[in-house]
């Protein structure tokens, strides 16, 4: 039995409150980050990918909270390089609220989530909710969650057997973030469908609804064998 997320709260809305506050272009697609910065969650990789992402798209990056200073500065520098090469870039560096997260999802061209290590990925179920597809890296829990070709988009990572379990070619895993996220970007028609897919999804398979059948459904089997 998975964990569950309150659809009723988690749906796409129309509003872009936000975008002026935080320098959003309503106008360009964007491809959405929401996470702590984070070794695990692997944002780093999805900054140095930025540079292989179609430039028609802005990058948003709702990242703070660094785990550790050495990590809050990698992440700093790669930013800072991206910035170099292109415009669009957005990285909101403050823990926004529910209202926002929401509001971000639901207008996203897509979500990507460049983790390395994930034992579920909530964010994930948060963003298909909110009717928006996901690229995200095969690993973990998110290949349970994440239907590639239906709801989005997996992408393969070679990763070493040790902790974090950083890819083997870092530079290829961002490349093929980078090829994803532009796969899904220049077909919106692929996108619509994977949107709607993915709302279906996070409603009949991980609604607090259909999280209370599967465990009453448990509870009942476990009666019933005694």
């Amino acid at each position: 039995i998975y964990n569950g997320i309150d659809t009723e709260e988690y749906q796409c809305v129309s509003t872009q409150f936000c975008f002026e506050k935080h320098g959003i272009d309503p106008n360009q697609p964007y491809v959405l980050f929401v996470g702590r910065i984070t070794r695990q969650k692997g944002i780093v990789h999805l900054v140095n990918a930025i540079k292989d992402i179609d430039a028609g798209c802005q990058v948003v990056l709702c990242a703070g909270a660094p785990d550790t200073p050495e990590i809050a500065k990698e992440m700093s520098d790669a930013v800072d390089e991206a910035r170099l090469t292109r415009d669009g870039i957005i990285w909101i560096e403050e823990m926004v609220s529910k209202e926002t997260a929401i509001e971000l999802y639901s207008n996203a061209a897509l979500f990507c989530c460049p983790s390395i290590y994930e034992p579920f990925g909530i964010i994930n179920l948060e963003a298909m909710a909110c009717e928006t597809p996901v690229v995200a890296s095969a690993v973990g829990g998110i290949k349970e969650v994440v239907v590639h070709g239906e709801t989005g988009l997996l992408v393969p990572v070679e990763q070493l057997k040790v902790a974090p379990f950083e890819p083997t070619d870092p530079e290829k895993f961002s490349l093929d973030l980078a090829e994803a996220v532009n796969q899904l970007v220049a077909d919106p028609e692929l996108c619509k469908k994977m949107a709607a897919a993915s709302r279906a999804r996070a409603v009949e398979t991980f609604s607090w609804t259909a999280i209370a059948e599967q465990t009453a459904d448990l509870y009942k089997r476990l009666k019933e064998d005694k």
